[in-house]
C-alpha cells in the first residue's frame, strides 16, 4: 500500500480493553492511508488525541505482530517471548475493521513511507531495525524512519548512519508523558533531525501530542529526553526517601504533602508519584526497571560532556535495590517499597 505509514508503538499497563474506540477515530486520508503499528513493553507512550483513542496494551512481554488500518491508528503488540498472552489482545483488534497482521517487521514496514518505533531499549530497537527481518532493509526507498524509544544517543547516532547509507531519513523523537497523557493525546515529542523529514512526520506526530519541539540535529531528542528522565528519577527517588521520613517522624502526612506539593518543592511529578506511594497503588504507568535503565543510559550520555552524575548514581542504586526485591515490573513509585521495609 504506497505511501502508508508503518509504526511501531509501545503501550503499557493492564490488558488491552479499549481497543474498540480506534474504529470510530480518523485521520485525514490526505495525511495518512493507513498506519501499521507494532507495540512493545514501554512506559507512557502513543495513544493519539483527537485522531485516535486507545488505552492499556499489557505491560507483559507479547508476541511479535503488527496491524494495518486503512483509517485511524490501532495497536497490536510486539516482543519476542509469551505469546499465549497475546491472544486477548487480538480478540479485540481483530474487531477493527480493515485490520491486518504482519508477523515481522519487514513484513509490517513494506511501501511505508513512515515508519515509528516504540520500544523499550537499545537492544530492542536494535533488533526491531536490524535482525534477520528487520524493518531497516525492508523501508520503501524514501521513507522517513522516526525512533521514538528512549534509546542512547550512541545507538541513534549508529541507527542514523546504517539509515543514511540506504538514503533514509531519521528522525529521534522520544516523547515525553506517561500513561494519561498517552490516553489524551497530550504526549511531547522531542525531536532531533532535519526539517524536511519532519514536516513529513508531523501529521502522524501531532495527532499523538500536545507538542512537538525540534531540538536540532538527529540525536538531539534522544539527549533531552535522558536529560528529562535523569531528573525526573532523582526527583522520583528523593521523594521516597522524603516520604518514608515523614512517614517515621510523627508529622501528619496528607499535611505535609499538601505543603510540599504547594511549595517550592511541589511538581506535576511529586503530585503524580505521591498520591502512588502513598496508595500504594503501582499500577503501571512507568515501568520502575526502565526508569533505572533510563539513568544508565543518562550517565554514560554525560560522561561523555565530562559530567559525572553523581545524583543519578545515587537513584539508580534505590531503583536497582527495588528490582532485586522484584519491583521491576511494578511502577517506578514503588521505589519506596524497599525503603519502608528497613
Amino acid at each position: 500500500m504506497p505511501g502508508s505509514s508503518a509504526c511501531w508503538m509501545a503501550c503499557q499497563g493492564e490488558a488491552a480493553k479499549d481497543l474498540a474506540p480506534v474504529a470510530g477515530s480518523q485521520f485525514s486520508r490526505s495525511d495518512i492511508s493507513a498506519t501499521r503499528i507494532m507495540a512493545s513493553q514501554n512506559p507512557g507512550i502513543a495513544t493519539p488525541s483527537e485522531a485516535t483513542r486507545l488505552t492499556d496494551l499489557s505491560s507483559q512481554p507479547l508476541g511479535l505482530t503488527a496491524a494495518t488500518i486503512p483509517i485511524g491508528i490501532p495497536v497490536a503488540s510486539a516482543s519476542t517471548s509469551a505469546m499465549a498472552t497475546i491472544n486477548s489482545v487480538f480478540g479485540k483488534a481483530r474487531a477493527i475493521d480493515g485490520a491486518r497482521f504482519a508477523s515481522t517487521p519487514e513484513e509490517a514496514v513494506r511501501d511505508a513511507s513512515l515508519i515509528i518505533s516504540m520500544v523499550a531499549d537499545d537492544a530492542a530497537s536494535r533488533r526491531i531495525w536490524l535482525d534477520e527481518n528487520g524493518a531497516l532493509d525492508a523501508a520503501t526507498d524514501g521513507a522517513v524512519l522516526v525512533e521514538s524509544s528512549t534509546v542512547s544517543p550512541a545507538w541513534i547516532a549508529e541507527l542514523a548512519m546504517l539509515a543514511g547509507r540506504r538514503g533514509l531519513d531519521l528522525l529521534d523523537a522520544p516523547v515525553t508523558g506517561s500513561r494519561l497523557q498517552a490516553e489524551a493525546g497530550q504526549l511531547s515529542f522531542l525531536v532531533g533531525g532535519s526539517d524536511s523529514a519532519l514536516k513529513k512526520a508531523t501529521p502522524v506526530l501531532k495527532a499523538m501530542s500536545k507538542e512537538i519541539v525540534h531540538f536540532g540535529p538527529v540525536g538531539s531528542g534522544a539527549k533531552m529526553k535522558l536529560i528529562n528522565n535523569f531528573l525526573c528519577g532523582v526527583q522520583v527517588a528523593s521523594l521516597a526517601e522524603g516520604l518514608v521520613w515523614i512517614e517515621r517522624s510523627g508529622l501528619d502526612r496528607d499535611k505535609a504533602l499538601a505543603f510540599l506539593k504547594g511549595g517550592a518543592a511541589g511538581s506535576p511529578l511529586l503530585g503524580a508519584i505521591s498520591a502512588r506511594m502513598a496508595s500504594q497503588n503501582y499500577a503501571v504507568n512507568f515501568l520502575l526497571k526502565l526508569m533505572r535503565k533510563d539513568l544508565a543510559y543518562a550517565e554514560s550520555e554525560a560522561a561523555q560532556c565530562n559530567v559525572d552524575l553523581k545524583t543519578s548514581e545515587v537513584a539508580r542504586s534505590l531503583f536497582e535495590a527495588a528490582i532485586a526485591q522484584g519491583l521491576g515490573d511494578e511502577d517506578m513509585a514503588s521505589v519506596i517499597e524497599p525503603l519502608r521495609a528497613r
